[in-house]
């Protein structure tokens, strides 16, 4: 355990004077620009576009990506500085700075009337698609000098619905296994909305089924649809119609060949043989011998080929036998290097104090041929500690190693052999031993877990279920100097802080899940300590401590339970800017065995992923303000977590994007501790103790990662009373409110 708060400190006169040069320069820019400077005569700026109907309800923002020419971008949805950096140029191309503006601001839109009929096009074919078959749209223009503003209004008219539907089959075989005559087979239904999606969507269930009952030559072009009409009627009559299989346009037509797999070979991309056990490759090879061809099939075999790491990559090939409805499968293998070795030095800032680490690790693909991953991580650090007073040694030494060894599989006792062929799923043994030596104390970490992993791709949900996971934190010397100060001393004496530095076994169970798309992401955990040895103890004689303790091995255990929950929600506005929304809950309670949760479990707030007008462990819990810097790391934590955060996010130039975001949140107790007084979470109470902090952010996207710079302030600081420091907002200081982050990647 570290007792040093982790932050980066920056001269903050220096952030004081970016931001001011910031706002002068965009200044300059609102002040000093023609945006007409390159418009040509008789041409118009295009300063703004809208899309309106006429008819309440419409969802107007669905079509926007119909529209060709869009007004130049802008930065927050508000500013135009791209266009105004553009128009900070000069006309002479051969002096450099004129070029370099131009090339990092954007050209001004020049309003395009061809461009403009064709959206009116694009529009009005759209909403015939939704099933607005008597859809218009109509093109305003404002010219205001040599700038215009355009609004598109849509007529979008009644809704069509589907009339009677009738499915001609001409491929006796298939009508056969599809059914169509059956209603609860069929994809379209009279009363349905009459769109071209719902069209194409039962185009693709049909191709998807038959492709999947081996038909490997057919598409969906084999499918095609009539339509009639009645004046004066709002149904359509539909005909769904498959054609028969034509090889080529000079072929005949004949019923559409089924197939079936003859045979499976493996065929290596890069040696003699594939490095894997023949068990393994059945395994993962969903396309059978003797099965009908299945385009399903197939693409769990490329999945479940691709989440191996000894598999570099896979191709598979299909062979027609001639004068047959057979085909051979060919699945060429190449594989990933068997083993590997990687070096990774690294530079660490504690609070000031500077000191080096490096890991060693070597990771073996394939150990027991079947893609089993082992790795082994060698780990040693030292910093050097200053401003301690009392303690002989200056210096903090680690030393770790660790191993883990993951199968591409369920390992399970349990479970039917088709419900662990179905999953894409993993388990995972591990083992670590982690030496820690400090001024203070000396601490040992041993630590194991089996889990497992597993994912529904189709509905983009991973699970993670951590059968058993044992930790046991071994503190085998505190100094004298550090006992008489925090532990020993009536007068300074810290429950909480002891609590930590004593000997702990624990024993957890948990179970989370996660799910994302291009708008949501959910993670939610569940965890569990202790209650197996709970029930253990009541059976069998466990020995007590001095505190009541249950003891395993002389040493206490603990209990606790523990929920957290995590949503994001993005909303995008345009191409260039979103808004992203975040929600993030926790609660961990001890009993039985525990009246204080470990370390590790209890929550903390402030830094670049939560509450960013703070450091690192600054913040809470409720109004409780630190008084020692040397332990505020272990008093600035509880039981309980809210954050709520909004973030807009907007893109500059090149690879630089920006934002602007304001969090609200705080960490409580769910107990009254002496050592943290206004920290407890009340219902009277806890809303006044919501802290908040807004602030601006700079992040350079490399597509790989994300290098990313925060700067917050505080508004509101519930660990003062007094309204000027309460209210940080009306009363800025940036001695006091200016909190600066570095981070890799987004904070949610």
């Amino acid at each position: 355990m570290n007792t040093n708060r982790s932050y980066c400190a920056y001269p903050r006169k220096f952030l004081v004077l970016l931001l001011s040069a910031l706002s002068f320069f965009i200044f300059l820019l609102f002040s000093s620009c023609s945006t007409t400077k390159f418009v040509p005569s008789s041409k118009y700026l295009l300063t703004k576009v809208k899309i309106k109907s006429d008819q309440e309800g419409f969802d107007v923002s669905s079509l926007e990506p119909y529209i060709r020419q869009k007004a130049n971008s802008k930065w927050f949805s508000v500013f135009k500085i791209p266009l105004y950096t553009y128009e900070l140029s000069g006309k002479d191309s051969t002096k450099w700075v004129n070029r370099e503006l131009k090339r990092i601001g954007e050209r001004p839109v020049i309003y395009d009337t061809l461009q403009a009929r064709l959206s009116c096009q694009d529009l009005v074919s759209s909403m015939r698609n939704m099933g607005y078959m008597n859809a218009r749209v109509g093109l305003k223009t404002h010219i205001k000098g040599k700038k215009v503003n355009v609004v598109y209004l849509l007529h979008p008219g009644p809704t069509f619905t589907i009339g009677r539907v009738n499915y001609v089959i001409d491929d006796d075989s298939i009508a056969h296994l599809l059914r169509m005559d059956q209603e609860s087979n069929r994809g379209l239904h009279p009363g349905m909305k009459f769109t071209v999606n719902a069209l194409q969507n039962e185009r693709n269930r049909v191709t998807s089924l038959l492709n999947n009952l081996g038909f490997y030559h057919f598409h969906k072009e084999f499918i095609q649809y009539s339509a009639d009409t009645v004046p004066g009627k709002k149904d359509i009559a539909l005909t769904f119609h498959l054609l028969k299989y034509r090889a080529n346009s000079d072929s005949r037509e004949t019923f559409h060949p089924r197939y079936q797999i003859h045979s499976v070979h493996f065929l290596s991309g890069d040696s003699d043989r594939v490095h894997l056990r023949p068990r393994v490759l059945d395994d993962n090879t969903d396309v059978k011998a003797g099965h009908y061809y299945s385009a399903t099939d197939l693409q769990r075999t490329y999945r479940n080929f691709s989440r191996l790491q000894a598999v570099k990559f896979t191709n598979i090939r299909f062979n027609e036998l001639p004068d047959s409805n057979l085909l051979d499968c060919n699945i060429q293998i190449t594989m990933n290097k068997p083993s590997s070795v990687s070096f990774q030095p690294e530079g660490t800032n504690t609070a000031g104090d500077l000191g080096a680490a490096a890991s060693l690790t070597y990771t073996n693909r394939n150990l027991f041929r079947g893609s089993e991953q082992l790795s082994v991580v060698l780990r040693g650090a030292y910093e050097a500690i200053t401003g301690l007073e009392g303690y002989k040694n200056q210096d903090y030494q680690e030393f770790s190693i660790g191993t883990k060894l993951a199968f591409p599989r369920f390992l399970v006792p349990f479970g039917s052999r088709t419900f662990r062929d179905r999953q894409t799923a993993s388990t995972e043994f591990s083992v670590n031993w982690d030496f820690q030596n400090r001024p203070e104390f000396h601490r040992r970490v041993f630590s194991t877990t089996w889990s497992y992993h597993w994912s529904n791709s189709q509905h983009h949900i991973n699970y993670h279920y951590d059968f058993l996971n044992l930790n046991y934190v071994y503190m085998p010397w505190i100094s004298e100097t550090f006992k008489q100060d925090y532990l020993d001393n009536v007068s300074t004496r810290n429950s909480i802080l002891k609590y930590n530095y004593e000997d702990l076994f624990i024993m957890r169970t948990g179970f989370g899940l996660s799910y994302s798309n291009e708008k949501d992401a959910i993670r939610a955990n569940v965890e569990t300590a202790g209650n197996l040895l709970q029930a253990f103890s009541q059976i069998f004689p466990f020995k007590k401590n001095s505190n009541g303790q249950h003891t395993l091995f002389n040493i206490a255990y603990a209990q606790y339970a523990k929920f957290d929950f995590d949503y994001t929600h993005l909303i995008h506005f345009d191409m260039r800017n979103a808004l992203a929304l975040h929600g993030d809950f926790g609660i961990a309670v001890p009993y039985g065995n525990s009246r204080i949760l470990p370390f590790e479990k209890r929550y903390f707030t402030g830094g670049a992923n939560s509450m960013r007008g703070w450091g690192v462990r600054e913040l809470g819990p409720g109004k409780f303000r630190g008084t020692d810097g040397r332990i505020d790391f272990i008093n600035q934590t509880g039981d309980m977590k809210l954050d709520m955060n909004v973030e807009y996010r907007t893109f500059l130039f090149w690879k630089l994007y920006a934002a602007a975001f304001v969090d609200a949140g705080n960490i409580w107790t769910l107990r009254n501790y002496a050592d943290q007084p206004g920290g407890e979470f009340q219902w009277n109470s806890f809303y006044k103790e919501i802290a908040v902090s807004y602030g601006l952010g700079l992040r350079f996207n490399f597509n790989y990662f994300i290098l990313r710079f925060d700067v917050g302030m505080k508004a509101i600081n519930p660990a003062y009373e007094t309204q000027n420091e309460h209210y940080a907002i009306f009363h800025p200081d940036f001695g006091r409110d200016l909190a600066f982050h570095f981070a890799v990647g987004l904070p949610f």
